[in-house]
């Protein structure tokens, strides 16, 4: 049976999924979401309110205690871990857990070798994985030797260069300098024009608001809410039940109409509340 909405098929379902672990906590509740083909989405909540645990779900680490999950219209019941790992990559939030290898190169080389036999194919992505993450020079270095932010993006690598077609990051842009961000963002632009499904685990309001076009936001392993990012993350209300704290240009943005001076709806950016203030003092 393939599953169907609207006549499609959605790249991700999870219906009315409960999840309870054996020591008898709930982490998750009732969760119901859809995500498609190509989709850019964050998921954020404090500390504790299910964001593991829903996507260690979708691969099959875990089994839901209760409801459905379907990749691609099939229900993950059907498939295998093996099959669902060709499919879905995770990037956990710390590479020290996904990294065994003695050099880079056999890093990238052991990722390959569970899904490809062709020993050519597998020397050709490494070769292309090495450039385009810019680890030629790095090749036969330890994992262990590489700085913090060097491990990250090895690990992406690791994963990146499988194809997978729907990516999970978790807190991707924690401890990355400016250049690796950018890196980070450009790869998540490029993969989402071919197609790929992004989903993103993050506590950087800033980022997603900036970055992410739809956010699912989680308390308690309930879904609070799912919807545009700059919506979502700048009303005071919601991000209150969720725990989080509201950026700091919205706290901003509060505090100035409270003043009586009325700000634009899209301003989100510290560049462009920078921009706002220095024109409307300007005119007095």
């Amino acid at each position: 049976m393939i599953y169907r909405m609207n006549g499609k098929i959605p790249k991700i379902v999870l219906d009315s999924v409960n999840y309870t672990y054996p020591s008898g906590t709930k982490a998750l509740l009732d969760v119901n979401l859809n995500i498609n083909k190509s989709e850019l989405v964050g998921i954020m909540g404090k500390n504790g309110a299910g964001k593991t645990t829903l996507i260690r779900t979708l691969n099959g680490l875990i089994r839901p205690s209760s409801g459905r999950i379907f990749i691609n219209g099939r229900n993950i019941n059907d498939q295998s871990i093996a099959q669902l790992s060709k499919k879905i990559g995770i990037i956990f939030q710390n590479p020290n857990h996904q990294l065994f290898s003695n050099t880079v190169y056999e890093e990238i080389e052991f990722s390959l070798k569970s899904i490809y036999n062709e020993k050519e194919l597998v020397r050709k992505k490494i070769e292309e994985t090495l450039t385009l993450f810019d680890f030629q020079r790095y090749r036969n270095r330890s994992p262990l030797n590489l700085s913090g932010g060097e491990k990250k993006k090895l690990a992406l690598a690791s994963i990146m260069c499988r194809d997978p077609e729907i990516i999970v990051f978790d807190e991707p842009t924690l401890g990355q300098d400016a250049k690796e961000i950018e890196f980070f963002i450009n790869l998540l632009r490029k993969e989402q024009k071919l197609g790929k499904t992004i989903i993103i685990i993050t506590h950087n309001v800033e980022f997603t608001i900036e970055f992410i076009p739809r956010t699912i936001l989680m308390s308690n392993g309930k879904i609070l809410a799912d919807g545009p990012s700059k919506n979502i993350l700048t009303n005071e209300k919601i991000i209150e039940q969720a725990s989080l704290i509201l950026p700091q240009v919205s706290q901003f943005k509060i505090a100035l109409n409270k003043l009586g001076i009325k700000t634009p709806d899209n301003l989100y950016k510290e560049d462009d509340m920078i921009d706002f203030l220095s024109t409307y003092l300007g005119s007095k």
